[in-house]
């Protein structure tokens, strides 16, 4: 989810986008991740508890949020580009996030994240779960649940990462899916290597 600071001189579509992309937080700014593409980075140390930055956005139904949910991921399957900003804001709205403004959009996944979404008077901000050091990348979990979990495979390299993003409430679940669909692969593996065996003695 993500993508750096505005380089001083760009040509075309992509680079009007880039300028209108600012960081509106003194909190942090955009910066090339090492996880995915661009992500948020502490400009100053960040004490725990603090208000970050909002997540702002166009403000749509639920129906019109699944509507542009199931478009944006079929355009992701077709480009490989991901691309999905809605955030549940609750139970008859949501935010559509994909705006150049929406800096906190950049926010990167991660299994052990430093940061966590939570709503204040209908609105969206993004708090430090801890201490965030100078310089460190902001994180937050995503959340997803485990519908097309494979489609979603993380790589935030954090010890605790799970391999794909979900949220921690299906960790257990997802552990038990992803052991039986090693067992499986395990055995249809040793039933291959025994029948080579066979076909060898012959």
């Amino acid at each position: 989810m993500a993508k750096t600071a505005t380089p001083k001189k760009k040509k075309g579509k992509a680079a009007a986008k880039a300028d209108e992309e600012i960081c509106d937080s003194t909190w942090c700014e955009i910066r090339t991740s090492p996880i995915h593409g661009r992500g948020l980075f502490a400009t100053r140390d960040i004490p725990e508890g603090m208000r970050i930055i909002e997540y702002v956005g166009e403000k749509i139904t639920k129906a019109e949020s699944n509507r542009r949910g199931w478009a944006q991921f079929e355009k992701a399957q077709k480009t490989g580009e991901a691309g999905v900003y809605l955030f549940t804001l609750n139970k008859r709205y949501d935010i559509d996030g994909d705006v150049p403004w929406n800096a906190a959009r950049l926010i990167n996944h991660s299994c052990d994240p430093n940061c966590e979404a939570q709503i204040f008077r209908g609105h969206i901000w993004i708090l430090a779960l801890r201490d965030i050091k100078k310089g460190e990348e902001l994180f937050f979990n995503y959340g997803f649940d485990l519908e097309c979990y494979e489609d979603h495979p993380c790589g935030c390299g954090s010890p605790r990462c799970v391999g794909f993003i979900a949220g921690e409430e299906y960790w257990k679940e997802l552990k038990k899916i992803l052991k039986k669909k090693r067992a499986k692969a395990e055995k249809k593996a040793g039933k291959k290597k025994d029948r080579k065996k066979r076909k060898e003695k012959k």
